[in-house]
């Protein structure tokens, strides 16, 4: 059973109320009325609590929470320094399996090339080989086969008119061809002269336009018709440009041909 009794005032206020425990009831405690000392901002007394007292200066509180925000810094510190690590060891990984594969490679690389010493005679062949080619395209490259140009003009010619000499000049692989002074006169590559006789007075301007139709024809002119007395035959001098299309290109490449 409890008993409660006046306590003197403290502050000259109210009585506070205590409270006794009675005989027989451990640890029974009374205290201030909680309602009246929180509205008035009083300590609340307890009666049979273990007695505590800090004596402890409050410098030594600021170190203590010091020494937490150190604790707590150095343990971010090892956080930082774990990720660091592992960062460099992922790293570390990745160089090493870089490094693999450049040694693979490399290995690769003088297989190889110790496989190719065992052609080099084959290679060297194919080099000279494709040299020669070259040469012959750059030497062929402005070859003329006066063969079947001859022919195409021969059978331009009228009838009765047979064809008694032959000039040609054409353009070297190494010189440019000479171009006349005349601008009414086309770019040619090759010069075609030639005398043709016959017994009847040649139509020159007949003769012109027919060898318009040569391959690589550029223009045609009549130097000169002469009569020879003793045999009454008339001989005819002409003269035929023709360009690039004259070209044979027996060494041209087959897909140059095509383009």
């Amino acid at each position: 059973m409890t008993e409660i009794i006046d306590a003197p005032p403290t502050d000259g206020g109210k009585p506070a109320r205590w409270g006794r425990a009675s005989r027989g009831t451990a640890g029974a405690v009374a205290q201030i009325d909680a309602g009246s000392s929180r509205r008035r901002g009083r300590q609340q007394i307890v009666i049979g609590a273990a007695p505590r007292a800090d004596l402890l200066p409050s410098e030594v509180h600021v170190h203590r929470r010091q020494r937490a925000t150190v604790r707590r810094a150095w343990a971010g510190v090892v956080v930082v320094a774990l990720a660091v690590g592992l960062g460099a060891a992922g790293a570390g990984m990745t160089k090493s399996a870089a490094d693999t594969q450049l040694a693979a490679a490399q290995n690769e690389t003088v297989s190889l090339l110790q496989q190719q010493r065992q052609f080099s005679d084959v290679r060297s062949t194919e080099s000279a080989t494709g040299l020669l080619e070259a040469a012959q395209q750059v030497g062929g490259s402005t070859e003329i086969d006066w063969s079947p140009v001859l022919g195409s003009v021969q059978s331009k010619l009228p009838a009765g008119v047979r064809i008694s000499g032959v000039t040609v000049d054409s353009a070297s692989a190494t010189t440019a061809y000479a171009q006349s002074v005349d601008p009414l006169q086309g770019q040619r590559v090759a010069t075609l002269t030639i005398d043709a006789k016959t017994t009847a007075l040649p139509s020159v301007p007949t003769w012109l336009d027919a060898v318009a139709t040569v391959t690589g024809f550029v223009d045609a002119t009549a130097n000169s018709v002469t009569r020879d007395d003793a045999s009454g035959e008339y001989t005819v001098n002409l003269t035929i440009h023709l360009d690039e299309k004259a070209f044979d290109g027996r060494f041209v490449a087959d897909s140059e041909k095509k383009d």
